[in-house]
């Protein structure tokens, strides 16, 4: 399974609306506020081109009219091309100016995060993150930590839009394991769980990942981290690696790795 993704930011929105369908003019009218005009605006400009991409379609302003991201009743975001579905699963996020699409023209089940690289405090962490994961944070460098916890919400997040739930569920359902392998579920020592080597990452590259939730069913995924900020993608089937990026130069719509 391959899955593919892009990132845009809000430089890269048109100021017109001309690549709006009928419908998503009709709901940009109804929000009030400009930042979440301008979030919903670079969500659906990154997303509009992430499929036109991988559909082979044209991406001038009017053709890109005809491609059209609904929100589905979960909430999750669904393509349709020409008020038909289109042959693909998408998810969406955005953070800080910056929106990232994942595109996976087979299988269900993909979710995608973008998280800031900040300090969280000891009771988010004991709120939001497992006992495992607790001691992997534990045993990381303080100055690293930030970029460990952020990783670890990223990935729960992904996971919880794979369901189609976000966080509806309650994230300790979610228990995330960085690096080339799964971990034994929750009741492992704190002595034989390995250190993560967060310093050593390459930053420009993508890692594996793999969240387990509720005990059984496991995620499959990457991450990575660049400009201060945590990437993530996970999807029910195993993904190809490394996951394919998507560039789209300015004025071009062909696909590069």
């Amino acid at each position: 399974m391959s899955v593919y993704w892009l990132e845009q930011n809000e430089t890269d929105v048109p100021a017109e609306n001309q690549w709006l369908s009928a419908g998503e003019t009709l709901f940009l009218g109804r929000m009030r506020f400009a930042k979440r005009r301008n979030d919903w605006r670079l969500g659906r400009w990154t997303a509009k081109h992430a499929l036109a991409t991988c559909l082979s379609l044209p991406c001038d302003l009017l053709a890109l009219a005809n491609i059209e991201i609904r929100g589905a009743a979960s909430g999750a975001p669904e393509a349709f091309l020409f008020n038909q579905t289109a042959p693909v699963t998408i998810s969406l996020s955005h953070r800080a100016g910056i929106a990232m699409c994942a595109v996976a023209l087979t299988g269900p089940g993909i979710g995608c995060d973008l998280e800031l690289i900040e300090p969280r405090s000891d009771a988010f962490i004991a709120a939001y993150l497992t006992a495992h994961e607790q001691v992997l944070v534990e045993r990381t460098l303080v100055e690293e930590r930030p970029l460990l916890v952020t990783l670890l919400w990223s990935a729960k997040e992904s996971a919880l839009k794979a369901l189609h739930v976000g966080l509806r569920l309650d994230t300790n359902c979610m228990d995330v394991s960085p690096g080339d392998r799964l971990l034994p579920h929750a009741q492992q020592s704190r002595q034989d769980l390995p250190l993560v080597p967060m310093a050593h990452i390459d930053p420009d590259g993508w890692r594996p990942l793999h969240v387990r939730y509720s005990g059984e069913q496991v995620f499959y995924g990457w991450w990575r981290h660049t400009d201060h900020m945590v990437r993530t993608v996970v999807s029910v089937l195993p993904q190809c690696s490394p996951i394919r990026s998507l560039s789209i130069p300015p004025g071009n719509c062909s696909l590069s790795s």
